[in-house]
């Protein structure tokens, strides 16, 4: 169970980037694989992900200083060291590095590492990763937020939202509320031929299509799940991610559809009249990570009635949580493994996140990889949610066809509450 080898190579995203994948080699002859996704819109607090910053290849995306990395000193390090420590080697990888945000080492090279060590870890065990990493307490199914449309950092600022995902509420079971989504995003791409709305794909497989106003598009989504035979607010219910980190300077948020800006109360009445007018359940960064105090207002406004999400806010880490509990910013959490830099943190950060009465989900990001390992995580953790992009491109389909397999291998143990699974934060 000792690793007896460390290799890194740079292979390639969803966006055609480059990316870090790692092989840690046990003496038992097990290989535990790595790959390590990539975000376009990166939240300031991340931990960072090391680019060669080399013009003359890749535009300065390539990895190949995060790859010696993993092949020098981070080998030296763990090669010896038993595979099934988890908790001990990303210790180890983090005291390496010896920087709060993993920028001499990269997050990205740290993350590959550890990744590979759990996988390694699992197929030494004989336990599928996600038995591995829950310690076999892992039985909930997740329900899914999927992208219908994209916008935002994901679509060159179409709209200025970036995510407008379905949650199908009244599904029974996993498998049902792909089913919902499957009729829900077919029912939207023929409106959006009939219309003459089409314009291609989103980085996440959402639709990318042309649209006046970000409240066009939630009058879209609506006639999207009505068209599909299901009943908006009952059946189907719309989650949003704003990135508003994005479109605030200090003083003020800017939209482009129609061109206005807002101070932080006014985007705050936006946010609340959405709530108000669309079937809204979950809002994701509705407010930039810089505006603390803004966050308990809104908070405030909507009284436990949506699900408010921090990304940029917390990204991923115990810390900034802590601070959120504190503040009573927020109700839920997105895990992003890749935005802390280690297995052992983000499960650390999901537990924190639960302990507190709030609610993880579990994400992707846009440039992402065939890996799977985000799926076992949910799992694992019995996050409840997850958060992979749209019901279109492999690397996202993955993820869900994954996620069946995984349902399989419980039989009769695999639960799923659905959208009952905000009964613990809300009162509706």
């Amino acid at each position: 169970m000792k690793i007896r080898s460390v290799e890194a190579f740079q292979i390639y995203d969803s966006r055609g980037n480059p990316t870090v994948e790692c092989l840690v080699n046990a003496d038992s002859g097990i290989t535990g694989v790595g790959r390590v996704p990539s975000g376009a819109s990166t939240g300031r607090y991340e931990a960072l992900e090391l680019r060669d910053g080399d013009p003359r290849r890749f535009r300065g995306l390539s990895v190949s200083t995060a790859i010696a990395h993993i092949q020098g000193e981070i080998a030296e390090l763990i090669v010896g060291h038993d595979v099934r420590d988890q908790r001990a080697v990303d210790l180890r990888l983090i005291e390496l590095d010896g920087t709060q945000n993993k920028s001499r080492l990269g997050a990205n090279a740290i993350l590959a590492v550890s990744m590979a060590v759990a996988d390694a870890a699992s197929k030494a065990a004989g336990k599928a990763l996600y038995e591995h990493l829950g310690n076999g307490h892992g039985d909930l199914l997740p329900l899914p937020e999927i992208q219908i449309v994209g916008g935002g950092a994901h679509a060159h600022r179409q709209v200025d939202v970036q995510d407008f995902l379905l949650v199908a509420m009244n599904a029974a079971s996993y498998e049902e509320s792909l089913k919902v989504t499957y009729d829900v995003y077919r029912a939207a791409g023929d409106l959006l031929l009939q219309q003459g709305r089409t314009a291609g794909v989103a980085d996440e497989g959402g639709y990318w299509p042309s649209f006046e106003t970000n409240d066009a598009v939630l009058d879209f989504m609506v006639e999207a799940i009505a068209a599909a035979g299901y009943a908006p607010g009952r059946d189907c219910m719309i989650s949003l991610d704003i990135a508003a980190s994005d479109l605030y300077d200090g003083e003020y948020y800017s939209f482009l559809a129609p061109e206005r800006r807002y101070t932080s109360d006014e985007f705050i009445d936006l946010i609340v009249d959405w709530c108000r007018r669309y079937p809204i359940i979950s809002v994701e960064d509705p407010l930039a990570d810089s505006d603390w105090a803004a966050w308990t207002r809104l908070g405030d406004r909507l009284d436990a009635r949506v699900q408010i999400v921090g990304d940029d806010l917390f990204t991923t880490n115990e810390r900034r949580i802590r601070k959120g509990i504190d503040r009573h910013s927020a109700n839920a959490v997105l895990i992003k493994p890749n935005q802390i830099g280690t297995v052992t943190e983000t499960i650390a950060a999901i537990e924190l996140t639960r302990e507190c009465g709030w609610l993880p989900i579990v994400s992707a990001r846009s440039g992402e990889t065939e890996d799977t390992f985000i799926a076992h995580l949910a799992v694992a953790t019995n996050a409840g949610q997850i958060k992979v992009g749209s019901f279109s491109r492999g690397e996202r389909m993955a993820k869900w066809n994954e996620l069946i397999r995984i349902g399989r291998g419980l039989g009769r143990r695999a639960q799923f509450e659905g959208g009952r699974i905000f009964e613990r934060i809300l009162r509706r």
